[in-house]
């Protein structure tokens, strides 16, 4: 895709071209577009479709008004794109702002798709200097994105066929299923290559089991007794003609299964390869269990281009772990939010579930929302919107996460000190 040339320089020229500015109104069928002049007089609407031919129009229809800025409410998504392709400038105005512009216009305060349109579009054109161009995340992280997300994928796959294998011994080799921590480890499918049926495992003592322990390395994380007791203490699977047809699934589903891990392995090593080469890596890393896999996906979702996200609020939304609010009159309604970045969704709530652990204004958070009767999921996404302030205000200022300027953790430390 295409950036304007004013994002180049990431800022707006003091006069608009052509004396012109749009705003569009994002909705999920359709979207409002308003054009106004110098004057702030509005010269023309229109409403398009979500779809291919309606975002077409929109292009046309902007490209016929002589437009070559647009305002609107969210930095990501396909009406996004579909404007930077066509080489426009586009701003970002978050919702709260643009609750906070209505004001202006004397609106009292009630929700019009085609009002806001013409808000986003003044509001353009009159503050200008405070306002700043999206541009696309850089190479780098376009790059990093995507193994990112391959990555992610072939772990989907890896998962299910574990699972799928797992189903599979437990009817003809139970005594597998559970004897080493993880069924799709290394030294789980080594030892299924080596015995895949009943009858081979038969041959095993704890004296054989040890040798054979010892030449593949095994960590030692559990006995050789141990393992002969839960291969003693497990049913018995297909032994003879039946175990020995089950054996080509067995091996069948190993070979794949084996081809992902090391697949996955070699992706781990470009993302760490790549994440070392990005010039935002040093912020994420410092986050408490950030690793490499971890960091590298917050840094991936987030991406690098900060005028996308003019606020902590605005990420929150798109991360799906702020609340949609919904009110009319006296009714008012908190539902989960649907219309999130999955991707981004995951990555946070992956990085707050554990970064509890170790950060003692993490767990307590958790904690607290936990102790309001919130279930895990819940009280992961408050988490997870907590931190993402946190994170936004690293993020901003290029620095890293340091626990002695986060104001919320020392103060924790210093109530439990004085306790």
């Amino acid at each position: 895709m295409k950036s304007a040339s004013n994002n180049a320089r990431n800022e707006l020229p003091d006069q608009p071209a052509n004396g012109v500015t749009a705003g569009l109104d994002w909705a999920s069928a359709d979207h409002a577009i308003s054009v106004v002049d110098d004057r702030g007089r509005q010269v023309a609407r229109k409403t398009v479709e979500h779809t291919a031919p309606g975002l077409r129009a929109m292009v046309k229809f902007l490209a016929k008004h002589g437009v070559a800025e647009v305002a609107i409410e969210r930095g990501d998504g396909p009406v996004v794109d579909t404007l930077l392709d066509a080489e426009l400038t586009v701003v970002v105005i978050s919702p709260n702002q643009l609750k906070n512009l209505r004001s202006r216009y004397g609106s009292a305060g009630n929700k019009d798709d085609r009002f806001d349109a013409f808000v986003l579009a003044d509001t353009l054109r009159t503050d200008r200097g405070r306002l700043r161009p999206l541009s696309q995340d850089s190479q780098t992280t376009q790059t990093l994105r995507r193994t990112v997300r391959a990555r992610r994928e072939l772990v989907k796959h890896r998962v299910a066929l574990a699972n799928q294998l797992r189903a599979h011994l437990q009817g003809v080799f139970p005594g597998a299923v559970g004897l080493f921590a993880d069924l799709d480890s290394a030294i789980s499918l080594k030892f299924l290559a080596r015995f895949d049926t009943q009858d081979r495992a038969d041959w095993l003592s704890e004296k054989r089991l040890a040798a054979w322990l010892t030449s593949v390395g095994y960590c030692g994380r559990q006995s050789p007794e141990a393992l002969m007791a839960h291969l003693d203490a497990a049913p018995r699977g297909a032994t003879g003609d039946a175990g020995a047809a089950h054996a080509h699934t067995t091996k069948a589903m190993l070979a794949v299964l084996a081809s992902l891990v090391d697949q996955i392995k070699t992706l781990e090593a470009q993302i760490a390869e790549q994440l070392a080469l990005h010039a935002d890596a040093h912020i994420f890393r410092s986050l408490p269990r950030g690793g490499t896999i971890r960091a590298a996906r917050l840094l991936a979702e987030i991406g690098d281009c900060r005028a996308r996200f003019p606020d902590a609020a605005s990420l929150a939304c798109l991360a799906g772990v702020a609340p949609a609010t919904r009110q009319s009159g006296k009714h008012k309604a908190v539902t989960f939010r649907w219309a999130v970045n999955k991707e981004l969704r995951d990555a946070v709530c992956d990085f707050a579930g554990d970064s509890r652990r170790s950060n003692p204004w993490a767990a307590k958070t958790y904690n607290d929302a936990t102790d309001r009767g919130k279930d895990h999921p819940h009280t992961t996404r408050i988490l997870a919107r907590a931190w993402l302030g946190v994170i936004w205000r690293c993020w901003q200022d290029g620095t890293t996460y340091d626990p002695d300027q986060h104001g919320a953790l020392q103060a924790l430390l210093s109530t439990q000190q004085a306790a």
